[in-house]
């Protein structure tokens, strides 16, 4: 991870910046490819605990197993097609705003690759997967 330094004009280093953002990014979505929030586990949790249908408890202790198995195996716990999305509300003055998109992109990309995210993007017009997401 890139330390931050200071320019002779007082200002933080804004590659370092990029640099470090982009690092936290990754690391998050890795980190939310295999932990489902707290919140979401424990209302799985309740709603198993009342379920009476056989079935239906069937689906509810494959997808607890599914989230222990991702957290023991270090692996996303879910590998559908969808996208990752990244929303993000900054002021006009976030010093890396303009630099935002290439951020997410590169971040998505590593995550891709530590996690691993499914390569599941393909360019619509040259219709090639980039393996990036």
């Amino acid at each position: 991870m890139a330390t931050t330094t200071r320019t002779t004009s007082g200002r933080t280093n804004m590659t370092d910046q990029a640099t470090r953002l982009t690092d936290m990014l990754a690391r998050f979505t890795d980190h939310i490819s295999k932990h489902l929030p707290w919140d979401v586990e424990q209302r799985l949790t309740e709603l198993a605990a009342a379920e009476t249908d056989q079935r239906a408890r069937m689906i509810y202790d494959t997808m607890r197993r599914n989230q222990e198995l991702a957290a023991e195996l270090d692996r996303p716990s879910c590998q559908d097609t969808g996208l990752v999305q990244i929303m993000a509300r900054v002021g006009d003055g976030f010093p890396l705003r303009d630099r935002l998109p290439q951020i997410f992109r590169q971040a998505v990309g590593t995550a891709t690759r530590t996690a691993p995210l499914r390569h599941n993007t393909v360019e619509t017009f040259d219709e090639v997967n980039t393996g990036t997401n």
